[in-house]
């Protein structure tokens, strides 16, 4: 079998995620032959301090424009994972890969063993496991999927921020995609693509179902369950504004990549 590495971030300044972390370690560790985190100095230390004698940890501060400078800490993350001995990475944000394993271990177990049949996986979302987020992100990432299968000509789910990589993609994005943002949903993909030397595959996942309010429990509780606590991101204008902002950055992203 095909040693496949995780490559994740974290910023968790209050430490929201270290009991799910310290729950999910061994799982984790059972399927991934090595980890690589890279995590902002102001993560809490309780979490890191789980994967201290199991991870290669880098830690860097976080830019004033952190959510614009996502991409490049995803970028020094599967940098970072170079360091692991296995020809195969997955890479996927740090909260993501902790309800993946916690929910649907199985599914995460089958989908390592496959990322090794492509040089890039695309791991996207069931009908389901989409339907899970709220309608800020349904409707607007929508907009970026059916955008990517334009320029792209695949028809897939580009942004739950999960991919699975060989070495040679590694080390080509990291030579030569400059894109410092979360638009590395689709730049990484489509400068692959036009490289021509790299095999696709994609894979339609349920653990890449929403996950935020695993870190955010205390709220979903004051809202009265999780239906609710949806319903009052759904109905707040600015998160509207926020993730049509986001779907814009992602779009422009694409031009540059048209044939």
């Amino acid at each position: 079998m095909v040693k496949v590495g995780l490559a994740t971030i974290y910023s968790d300044p209050q430490g929201r995620l270290g009991d799910q972390a310290s729950r999910m370690l061994p799982v984790l560790t059972g399927i991934f032959a090595g980890l690589a985190i890279n995590a902002t100095v102001a993560t809490h230390p309780q979490l890191l301090a789980h994967f201290t004698n199991t991870a290669i940890i880098r830690q860097a501060p976080l830019p004033q424009d952190g959510r614009a400078k996502i991409g490049r800490a995803r970028k020094e993350a599967i940098e970072l994972a170079l360091q692991l001995d296995c020809p195969f990475i997955l890479y996927c944000d740090g909260d993501r890969i902790l309800h993946w394993a916690e929910y649907h271990p199985e599914e995460l177990r089958q989908v390592v063993q496959q990322i090794g049949d492509s040089d890039f996986t695309v791991l996207g979302r069931t009908r389901r496991a989409f339907e899970t987020h709220p309608r800020t992100m349904r409707d607007t990432e929508a907009i970026v999927n059916h955008v990517f299968k334009l320029v792209s000509g695949y028809d897939w789910d580009v942004t739950a921020a999960a991919r699975g990589l060989s070495r040679p993609a590694i080390e080509a994005i990291v030579a030569g995609c400059f894109d410092e943002a979360f638009s590395t949903d689709v730049s990484w993909p489509l400068f692959l693509q036009q490289q021509g030397d790299f095999s696709f595959s994609y894979m339609a996942t349920e653990g890449l179902e929403y996950e935020t309010a695993d870190k955010h429990r205390q709220e979903v509780t004051a809202a009265g369950g999780s239906a609710q606590w949806l319903a009052q991101l759904e109905q707040n204008p600015r998160a509207w504004a926020r993730r049509l902002e986001m779907a814009q950055i992602e779009i422009a992203a694409m031009l540059p990549f048209q044939e």
